[in-house]
């Protein structure tokens, strides 16, 4: 007895409500009536925003891989320019 009443708390904590097949022909139908003829037209617009989404999170994966790829120039331990660069800058202010 205790068994079952302690699997019917644990059940009826952690189980949502979970829709069945009944529930969604009323949801089809609700939507049906809330969207009518403009449905193809939400279809549209969600495929767009969708392919939109998937093209800026393509470009965000671009740009990542681009800068991670490149090859970084370190500035010393003091953060002064690299010797080149700052003999070119010495020879460029005593001009």
């Amino acid at each position: 007895m205790a068994t079952i009443l302690h699997n019917m708390i644990i059940q009826s904590t952690l189980a949502f409500w979970t829709p069945g097949p009944m529930e969604f022909v009323v949801l089809a139908i609700l939507g049906l009536l809330l969207f009518g003829r403009r449905l193809p037209e939400v279809g549209r617009s969600l495929g767009r925003s969708i392919v939109e989404f998937r093209k800026g999170i393509k470009g965000i994966e671009d740009e990542v891989e681009e800068h991670s790829s490149k090859p970084r120039v370190s500035s010393g331990p003091s953060g002064a320019l690299p010797t080149s660069e700052s003999q070119h800058a010495s020879h460029a202010s005593q001009d």
